[in-house]
């Protein structure tokens, strides 16, 4: 998945179907369903998840970590805790989620042991992870 924000501020999330590792054959995909694994809204984030996508829909992590910004005035970071480290946790949910606020800052959250992840700014050095 992708999140990025451009010269105007505007927000904009893209969230494969690849999955987590060892799917089942043929089975699709579901955490880049909107709001659930992929949302953007100019006011707060752009999110982009991957895990356990059943469990993504039933927590809608995308637009939770959003709404906790836009309701309750967390910070991207606090958001992404939450939802990433607790939320999701708490049912057995496990993966996490690429996001950016409308600041330009950037979160890459996991509960997982690792996640494919990569961040780069006008201001820092490319970011390259896998493992914590």
């Amino acid at each position: 998945g992708a999140v990025a924000l451009d010269v105007h501020g505007n927000l904009a999330a893209a969230t494969s179907t690849g999955g987590m590792t060892n799917k089942k054959f043929g089975r699709v995909g579901d955490s880049p369903i909107i709001g659930a694994g992929t949302y953007a809204n100019n006011d707060t984030c752009a999110i982009s998840c991957t895990g356990h996508g059943e469990l993504f829909i039933r927590s809608v992590v995308a637009y939770d970590v959003s709404c906790l910004m836009e309701y309750k005035g967390l910070s991207l970071k606090e958001a992404c805790d939450h939802v990433v480290m607790e939320k999701l946790v708490k049912i057995g949910g496990e993966g996490g989620l690429v996001a950016i606020d409308h600041n330009g800052n950037i979160e890459l959250h996991f509960n997982s042991e690792g996640m494919y992840r990569a961040k780069k700014t006008s201001d820092t050095d490319v970011f390259i992870g896998i493992y914590k």
